[in-house]
């Protein structure tokens, strides 16, 4: 019997042609806002970019500092707010390939380290259901604490995810979209594993 066939892609920087997470700052903030709190964030943003400090602590700073405090279900409405302006920053040849997918009736999954907050309300659009990304911690109020409840879903993180929804490995023949360090560990988990590149974008579902 053949394998089910299920495609995996990153978002950012792989569907996207920009960051989600900094452009939703951008819409729920404003551009002001934003770029004082990079401003404000620059030491450990350069320590990231030196690799002294992990992505997931620069990237929780800055989540905390813009959203820490705010009521969940507030977010989750600027989250399917922001959805529709997703497509305004898609990129053509990697939805042209999540929909090849689709017409020959794989499993698609999107797994990000960006929050499926407002992921999930685009995808839906597009005919995904499937979204893993990083979870936010709330307190007994419903607020966000600015932390996040799982690790930032990243590198191992994804793989580690994915397979929370996918345990039965030997069962299905996985294909998986990426850009950048944080997508190595899923591609090469895969059988059929892409690096999104800009200068050749790429590649149909192979076998």
């Amino acid at each position: 019997m053949d394998r089910r066939r299920i495609a995996v892609f990153d978002f950012d920087g792989t569907l996207t042609a920009k960051d989600s997470f900094l452009q939703f700052v951008t819409f729920t903030h404003g551009l002001p806002s934003f770029i004082l709190g990079l401003i404000r964030h620059l030491p450990i943003l350069v320590a990231y970019k030196l690799r002294l400090c992990s992505n997931e602590r620069a990237k929780e700073r800055l989540f905390a500092h813009f959203y820490g405090g705010m009521d969940y279900g507030q977010f989750c409405r600027l989250g399917r707010d922001f959805a529709p302006l997703i497509d305004g920053f898609t990129r053509p040849v990697m939805m042209e390939q999540l929909r090849r997918h689709q017409a020959q009736g794989h499993d698609v999954y999107i797994v990000s380290a960006s929050m499926a907050e407002w992921i999930a309300p685009w995808a839906a659009t597009h005919g995904v259901k499937r979204v893993v990304g990083t979870r936010l911690e709330t307190d007994a109020d419903g607020r966000l604490t600015g932390k996040f409840a799982s690790a930032n879903c990243y590198g191992t993180e994804k793989v580690r995810r994915f397979l929370e929804q996918e345990p039965d490995r030997e069962s299905y023949f996985l294909y998986a979209y990426g850009d950048s360090r944080g997508d190595r560990e899923m591609i090469a988990f895969a059988d059929s594993g892409v690096t999104y590149s800009c200068r050749h974008p790429l590649v149909s579902p192979g076998r």
